[in-house]
């Protein structure tokens, strides 16, 4: 369990600095990626399986739309094969000038020590909001 919130720690703190290589060579080559429904990105991909496909359908997409994304992370919980985590997206969004500050939580699920899946959970209506999308 400790090994898992260590390996989380670290995703985000890759993620912080743009190591996005690192982060996706902590995911099982099947990982199965699920964004919160209503997150405009969840309305082009629904079904994401794969470190390739995380990069094409969220992390690429990502400073295409925000300047200055952040994920501050407030607190992370340990429960065996699953890392439970906290946090607030920030930046700005390009289209609108707008800022993001959306509240989420993170479920990591492991297996020998990489990431097979991941559910987002999100304030779907104020990144929708801000980015000029209508409310799903």
């Amino acid at each position: 369990m400790a090994d898992n919130i260590a390996i989380v720690e670290q995703i985000y703190a890759d993620l912080a600095k743009g190591d996005v290589g690192t982060v996706l060579a902590t995911f099982d080559e099947r990982i199965e990626w699920q964004l919160a429904e209503g997150n405009p990105y969840w309305d082009d991909a629904p079904n994401i399986v794969g470190p390739q496909q995380v990069l094409e359908h969220v992390f690429s997409r990502i400073p295409q739309d925000y300047d200055g994304f952040t994920i501050h992370l407030k607190r992370l919980v340990g429960l065996g094969d699953t890392v439970l985590a906290e946090a607030r997206y920030g930046g700005t969004v390009k289209a609108t000038g707008l800022p993001l500050d959306a509240q989420v939580a993170h479920v990591w699920d492991f297996k020998n020590g990489k990431a097979v899946h991941f559910q987002q959970y999100l304030d779907t209506a104020h990144v929708r909001a801000v980015r000029g999308a209508p409310p799903r």
